[in-house]
């Protein structure tokens, strides 16, 4: 990256007032600085933006100028990602924004690797998914765990699309013989009316974000192959009732939207080598009386019960663009 010489400059526009401190950093690898800052520097003129500082790089040296305290967390901020970096790990965006997140958190833990140097993560067939925040980094550990989780939390935080990926994993491996992906068939504040088509044309709409999940882990051919033979199956919450789900990882998205009478039934179809995960948002009702859902009344019920975890997700944890975690926020505060 060319620098002209003296001064350095900012690569962004982020603040008007004179910096008042200035310190630096210098990076051992230079063939990770590109990683690092991002195309045309975009990482680095996000993190000035966001916390208002001057940052500046020549060579292995980076300078941040600023308040003292937003350069402490520019600072932690470059290297949290950079020790991801070195652990081979892709820095996009959203952990751009996730890393600046946990900065503002009064600890760091989960993002930081533990004792045996590896960050959470979910191995499956097409890559590799690193925990991106704290939050994450806890449910990550929850799902390689615990048989029977709640995720809760707003939409944008990864609870369903983590959950996929370690259902896809254990169905890789041979730790369980089904992928069984349900949602309860409610729409979403609109009346549709009939839909043409069979059943499954009927019911796609309300899973298509499902699918877009599986793609996401799988070749397409094998999403498809695996579907036909009955390894995988996605269905609505009603054909749920009767079947006892053994030797299966299955996962409830939308539970909010369960009643209480629906979400005992589902959570009565856990079998023998099984692991189920239950994913929702309290704040996104779509039920005709949203004080009667399913999930609220379940997790009340069972939080307290041996070999049931409950991961909670706040809008901080949004790992979508950061607009998202702002307009959660922005919704969270009116309703409060």
């Amino acid at each position: 990256m060319k620098k002209p010489p003296g001064k350095p400059t900012p690569l962004g526009r982020a603040a008007a007032a004179p910096p008042r401190a200035r310190a630096e950093l210098e990076f051992d690898r230079a063939n990770l600085l590109g990683a690092l800052f991002g195309q045309f520097d975009q990482n680095l003129i996000t993190i000035e933006n966001r916390l208002g500082v001057y940052i500046a790089a020549r060579g292995t040296r980076v300078a941040v100028e600023g308040e003292p305290g937003a350069i402490a967390r520019a600072r932690d901020v470059l290297l949290l990602l950079y020790g991801r970096l070195e652990r081979g790990q892709p820095v996009e965006a959203a952990d751009v924004e996730a890393a600046i997140s946990a900065t503002d958190e009064a600890s760091l833990e989960g993002l930081i690797p533990g004792p045996g140097g590896e960050t959470p993560a979910i191995r499956t067939r097409r890559k590799t998914i690193f925990a991106r925040n704290a939050a994450q980094a806890r449910y990550v550990e929850a799902l390689a765990h615990t048989d029977i989780i709640f995720a809760l939390g707003p939409a944008g935080t990864g609870k369903t699309y983590l959950a996929v990926a370690q259902a896809v994993s254990q169905l890789i491996s041979g730790s369980v013989d089904r992928l069984i992906l349900s949602r309860p068939a409610v729409e979403a504040g609109e009346r549709l009316g009939f839909l043409p088509g069979d059943m499954r044309e009927k019911v796609d709409p309300y899973l298509r974000p499902l699918y877009d999940a599986l793609y996401d882990m799988l070749p397409s051919e094998q999403v498809e192959r695996r579907i036909a033979s009955g390894e995988i199956e996605i269905a609505p919450l009603a054909f749920m009732r009767g079947r006892t789900l053994a030797s299966a990882f299955i996962i409830l998205d939308e539970a909010q939207n369960t009643t209480p009478l629906q979400m005992k039934m589902f959570l009565t179809r856990f079998g023998e080598g099984s692991r189920m995960v239950i994913c929702g948002d309290p704040n996104q009702v779509d039920l005709p009386d949203p004080g009667k859902s399913g999930l609220a009344d379940a997790v009340q019920r069972l939080e307290a019960v041996r070999g049931i975890g409950t991961v909670r997700f706040s809008a901080r944890d949004v790992v979508r663009h950061p607009l998202v975690g702002r307009i959660v926020e922005a919704y969270e505060g009116a309703d409060a």
